[in-house]
Parts: C-alpha cells; structure tokens; sequence
C-alpha cells in the first residue's frame, strides 16, 4: 500500500488536463455521508527496497500451516504436494497458457483440460465433466442454476449438512434468477430432514458427503426420493481425497457432482485461488455450465482437441448462455491433473486410506479428553467435537501453545448457535505427535 508511483506534481499536472482543481473535486457528485472519512492512513511514498523489506516483516507474522499442529479443515484442507507438481506447472508451455480463446493454436492447454475432464469423471462417477469453476461453492451455485434449467422449477433444499458459504454463495447468485432456496437448520445428520422437505415443486436436493461436520452419508435413498419426485439430486463435496475411499456420487445417484478440487494438487494458498469440480450425467450436459473440451481429429486423420457445447454468453445470445463463467481455473485444474497422475488410481486409494486412519486416532484421542463430545458418527477425515464453553475463544487459547485445533463452527456460520462446536481435520500431514500435543494442550485449557 506504501508504493505510490505519482509525484505530486504529477497528480497536479493530471488535474490540470482535466479541468480539476483539486482531488476532491473529482467525487463533488457523491453525497458526503457516503464517502469513506479517515479510512485510509497511509504513509508517504517509499522506496521499493523499503517497501519490500515491510511487506517482508508483515509476511512474517503470518504462521504456516506446517509450523507445528494444524488441524483446521472445513472446507479447506493441507496436504503434502509433490515438488514434481511446482515443477511442472512452471514449464513456460503450461505457465505462459492462458484460457484458449482461439483453441486451434493451443492443443496443449486443451488436452490438459480433456485429461482433467476424464479424471473428474472418473472420480465422481458420472458420465462428462467441464474444464473447471472457479471453485466449489461457485460450483454449487451453477449446479442449482442448472437444475432450474433442467427442471423448469424455482425450489432448491440445501441440506443442513452444507458448507454455509456454500449455501451463502448459492442463494446469492440463485436469489437473483427468483429461485426459491429453502436452507436448512445446521444439522450433524440430516438425511430425514432432506427426504421429507421434496415435494413436487423442488428442482432439486443438495447434500454434501462428506458433510460440513465431517460426516459420510450414504445418499442413495436420498436420490430414491428426488427422483421419485422428478427432481435432480446434487452432490457437493469440498474434500477431493475422499473420492479415493467412499462411494462416487454416481454411484448413489447423484444426477450432479461437484466438489472442490484444492485438496489435490493445489495448497491452501490464503483461502484461494482453488479449483471447482463439475460433473453431470449426459442426458443432462447441454445445460452444463463452464467450458468443455472435447476430442476429435483433423482433415488429415490426427488427434485433435476443440472446444464443444459452448453455450456461455461470449459464444452465443447472452439470454440463452448457461453461464456467465468466461473462463476456468486453468493452472489450479493442471495441478490438480499433474498430482492426481502421478497418484494413479492406487495412490489416491493409499492417500485416502492414509487419511482416514489419521482421523480415526484423532477421533479416538479426542473422546478420551474429559468435556469434549465427539458429534461425528461415520466420518474421512474430519470430525466436529462440543466443547465446554466458547470454540472460538478455546481455539485463540490453544494458539498460546502452538496449536491450531480447528475452525469453530461459528465462524462459518455465526447465526447457528454452536457455538461450542469445533471441527478438526487430519490429514495424512497429521503426525501423532501433533495429536498428543492437541490433547495435552485440550486437557491443559479444559481442566482450568
């Protein structure tokens, strides 16, 4: 914010050409009430070296996930990414590829995006994927939209098991286009809860498996029901791991998959930018939204790679685009591509397994500290406990010991009340010596 390349004499000679004597006169139109007082109290122009060497000194107040005990999932989650992954991504034929406007010149960037395609099918088990979202809340808020299109309904339930900002995102963007969200209560399980709310003017269900609570559910009979009332069943999941080890969304008839694909390939980076999951079956694919690519061959009989079905506003009437979105996660979906082959089918099963293991011993840890409740039945790799009191304020007295134990469920969702619900995710990153420094620190800030 220090680095200010204009002089005053340049902002005066600026203000000289058009007419203004001062700054100020530039927003006379804009009512005073409304202009930001004191918001800003920056300091004078400094050099770059200066500014470098603050912006370093700020940096550093920042703690890195790998820098002791990490436990904070909830949507976002740290695991190990090979060097192989930093390595690739940076060869200037994939880092200087930018979205293929004119895709006749850039095979390469298309068939990374076919391979992606083909993984993510494959993952989550339904016939076509798109060239990626932005990330997978926006995911979800397409796959509603989608829905609507399909269906010709307003109504979406949005299961008390989603991410909140999921369902935030979502009634945001569906609010616009009149559809009804009905969303409802935080709830650890809430598989009857859903099933009873469809009826005949629901478009759709979202559930998420595993949920925000950590916990895995079977969706099957959900889907039974959706169907059974002519509406479609979307599968939201923001842990891409647990594909390894639990049942596809195909698989449980789930008619749209999507899922936030960060967990692959991709680290935490601040909280983006991350990687949207999409997948549909193909009686549905020409309402999908996003870009798709496709695989065909040339006049001389060669394998080639084209961009198909795009019904996005840039390609054709904007009140007959299925989205708005006029690009993809080009370099977060290469990543994820990148780490997912050099896992193989094999590897990804392993780094479930592994996970999943991890979350046991740390469940099993947690139910052996005396005021701590574990709330999650059936879970991967992440489980929600009560605790006694405030999770927000035991999370800030834990950090006094080095500890990052969780997201306090208020955080993501204030207006919930519970706020004495923690959750904690392990991942294959987990030692256990971090989880024996979890518990000794719980026991330690508990029993005061």
């Amino acid at each position: 914010m220090r680095y200010l390349p204009l002089t005053p004499d340049d902002r005066a000679e600026m203000l000289g050409v058009i007419g203004a004597p001062s700054v100020d006169e530039l927003f006379k139109d804009v009512p005073a009430a409304a202009r930001a007082q004191d918001l800003f109290d920056l300091p004078l122009h400094a050099g770059e070296l200066e500014v470098e060497r603050e912006l370093g000194q700020l940096a550093a107040l920042n703690r890195p996930a790998g820098d002791g005990p990490f436990f904070c999932g909830a949507g976002a989650y740290r695991h190990h990414v090979p060097a192989t992954v930093d390595h690739v991504i940076q060869r200037s034929e994939f880092l200087t590829s930018y979205t293929p406007y004119q895709p006749e010149i850039a095979q390469g960037t298309l068939q990374v995006l076919f391979e992606f395609q083909t993984q993510v099918a494959a993952l989550t088990g339904l016939d076509v994927a798109n060239a990626s979202m932005y990330d997978g809340s926006t995911a979800c808020a397409e796959a509603v939209m989608m829905a609507q299109r399909v269906t010709r309904r307003e109504k979406a339930i949005l299961s008390g098991g989603l991410h909140p900002h999921y369902a935030a995102t979502t009634q945001t963007i569906a609010h616009a286009e009149g559809m009804e969200i009905v969303r409802q209560s935080a709830a650890v399980d809430a598989e009857a809860a859903v099933i009873a709310a469809i009826d005949a003017e629901t478009a759709c269900v979202v559930v998420q498996t595993p949920n925000v609570f950590g916990v895995v559910t079977d969706v099957t009979r959900i889907a039974e029901a959706a169907h059974a009332a002519g509406a479609l069943l979307i599968v939201v999941t923001t842990e891409a791991v647990s594909y390894g080890l639990l049942k596809s969304p195909g698989e449980m008839g789930a008619d749209i998959a999507v899922a936030e694909g960060q967990s692959i390939g991709n680290a935490l980076n601040y909280g983006g930018p991350y990687v949207g999951l999409f997948a549909c079956r193909e009686k549905l694919v020409r309402q999908m939204p996003g870009r798709l690519c496709g695989e065909t061959v040339d006049a001389e009989g060669r394998r080639g790679y084209v961009l198909t079905l795009s019904t996005r506003e840039q390609h054709i009437r904007r009140e007959k685009a299925t989205s708005n979105i006029c690009t993809n996660s080009g370099l977060c979906a290469l990543a994820f591509t990148i780490h997912l082959s050099l896992l193989g089918e094999t590897g990804l099963r392993q780094l479930a397994a592994l996970n999943h293991g991890r979350a046991r011993e740390l469940k099993a840890a947690l139910a052996g500290v005396a005021g701590v409740e574990v709330l999650t039945p059936r879970f991967f790799n992440e489980v929600a406990v009560r605790v006694p009191g405030d999770a927000a304020a035991l999370v800030e007295a834990l950090l006094a010991d080095g500890v990052v134990a969780g997201v306090p469920y208020s955080r993501l969702d204030p207006h919930a009340g519970l706020d004495d619900v923690l959750l904690l995710a392990a991942t294959e990153t987990t030692t256990s010596d971090d989880i024996a420094a979890l518990v000794a620190a719980l026991q330690r800030k508990i029993g005061r």
